[in-house]
């Protein structure tokens, strides 16, 4: 008997639709093995025979000791991991005529058997059940962990299933499981600002803040020198709370990565909230853009609309730094295979800290450096000038002083009020650049952009001029000096660049400055 049951392969982000079609008859030769399978199957795909067999034991169904061949249609594409299980037990089982072979063909079915017919989560369920709805199937029948997440796509009959059997007594009517019902819009927005920190939690660094909600607002890079415990890390991880909230299409946006990933969290359905991701610095470069044999979302992609902070930045290999570039301009990265190319989303903003020398005290107003000569310099070049040419502010953190920690006469701005102000901004910023492609906010501007929207006044040309000539500003500060010069202007609701706003920009290139590393 011919049946075919349907599955789905995740590559990328987006899911093909895979066509399981199982034949099921002829004698078994003796010393032979009694099933085939083609259609480009890895191991894990091909060691789930093992699986089903004892899971169909188990689960007190029959596997008949005669000839199967199932075939992983388009036989070209290749088919990892081990979520083809349920999909294959479920063709074997109306192939001989244990279930009905017609109501299998309206569902999607993915899961991975245990021996004992347990069905385990899978990874890409979101994906996976946006393409089903638009194939137009019934609905998606998988394992129970992972229904939530499915179910969040509309028009779609998501059932979550925790065994084998579970499954069967569903397709044959044996049993009154239910669909999965979640309000998408409700969960989203009850849960849309979510975090567990606030700029209220850090004591002074108001300078500190300032040039993060400038950073905020103009989706520019930031990157923060000063000594070790100055409150670098601290101040990092607050910044996605005063950046604009996910709209609903970035939030299933980034939980499409995350789900791929497998890096949802248990019963989560959505990512509510913007991504921050800080990996460590002895993180591969691999594993930092993605990659690998079968190719996965790295630590970028996975902070898509949000922020990755490298902490330390020296600290990283400078092979991993240098394949940030690409994906930094592009937002976004391709990964090519022999058989198959795929793109993921890599649209973030880079926080970076670092220490200004290795014993961490250059600069310090109370401690002494104890690098020898030329050691600061040679620690700041282990970042290189284009690396650094991406990076738009430059912010000294010095450390705080007891009274700025004890003090309680005064409490700090909180996330949300500094995040209505970066909010006005950005709609300043998505109405000037509505008619260019790809460009959202000021970080983004290429260099004629710049020439045409930040045009500087007689007043404001000389104190450039006389900045770049008496700090010895680099060639390169001088277009990240008017872009951060142009956000300063949208906080502060003018249309024009102000003297004052030019030199609060000029005031954040720190490591722009001839001579400041000794």
């Amino acid at each position: 008997m011919f049946v075919k049951t349907y599955a789905s392969a995740v590559h990328g982000v987006d899911a093909t639709t895979i066509i399981v079609e199982v034949n099921v008859g002829g004698t078994v030769q003796m010393g032979k093995l009694g099933y085939s399978l083609v259609g480009l199957p890895d191991n894990a795909v091909r060691e789930g025979f093992q699986r089903i067999e004892a899971a169909l034991k188990n689960s007190a169904l029959k596997l008949p000791r005669i000839k199967i061949i199932i075939n992983l249609a388009p036989a070209d594409l290749p088919k990892q991991g081990s979520a083809y299980d349920l999909p294959i037990a479920m063709g074997i089982l109306a192939g001989t005529e244990q279930i009905e072979a017609a109501a299998i063909e309206q569902y999607i079915f993915m899961g991975e058997l245990s021996l004992d017919g347990q069905v385990r989560a899978i990874k890409g369920a979101l994906p996976i059940a946006i393409q089903a709805r638009k194939e137009k199937f019934k609905g998606i029948i998988l394992p129970y962990e992972n229904a939530k997440e499915a179910a969040i796509v509309n028009d779609l009959e998501v059932y979550g299933v925790k065994s084998l059997r579970e499954a069967v007594d569903f397709i044959n009517n044996k049993n009154n499981l239910q669909p999965t019902v979640v309000d998408t819009r409700e969960l989203f927005f009850d849960t849309q600002n979510d975090y567990q920190v606030d700029f209220t939690d850090v004591k002074g660094q108001e300078n500190i803040k300032r040039a993060l909600e400038i950073a905020a607002a103009g989706g520019h890079n930031v990157i923060l020198i000063g000594p070790p415990g100055a409150g670098k890390t601290m101040l990092a991880r607050r910044l996605p709370t005063i950046l604009p909230p996910l709209n609903l299409h970035e939030s299933l946006e980034t939980t499409k990565i995350h789900s791929v990933a497998g890096v949802l969290p248990k019963d989560a359905a959505l990512v509510p909230t913007r991504p921050f991701r800080s990996p460590h610095h002895t993180i591969s470069d691999v594993a930092l853009v993605g990659g690998g044999s079968d190719p996965q979302p790295g630590e970028i992609s996975l902070a898509h609309n949000g922020v990755l902070f490298l902490d330390e930045l020296p600290e990283f290999k400078r092979t991993v730094l240098e394949v940030l570039r690409q994906p930094m301009e592009e937002r976004k990265v391709t990964i090519s295979r022999a058989r198959i190319t795929v793109d993921y989303p890599a649209s973030f903003m880079m926080v970076a800290s670092m220490n200004p020398c290795p014993c961490g005290y250059f600069n310090h107003p109370s401690k002494d450096c104890v690098c020898g000569p030329g050691v600061v310099k040679k620690y700041l070049t282990k970042i290189s000038g284009p690396l650094l040419d991406r990076i738009d502010l430059h912010v000294e953190v010095t450390p705080v002083s007891y009274d700025e920690l004890a003090s309680r006469s005064k409490e700090s701005e909180t996330s949300e009020e500094v995040m209505k102000r970066v909010i006005e901004a950005r709609k300043i910023q998505e109405e000037r650049f509505k008619d260019t492609k790809g460009v959202y906010n000021n970080a983004q501007m290429s260099g004629s952009m710049i020439r045409e929207v930040c045009q500087l006044n007689k007043a404001g040309h000389l104190l450039l001029k006389k900045a770049m000539e008496r700090l010895q500003l680099s060639a390169r500060a001088y277009d990240r000096i008017l872009k951060v010069a142009r956000t300063i202007a949208d906080l502060d609701n003018t249309s024009d660049i102000q003297i004052t706003h030019l030199a609060e920009a000029i005031h954040f290139r720190s490591l722009d400055r001839e001579g400041w590393s000794g």
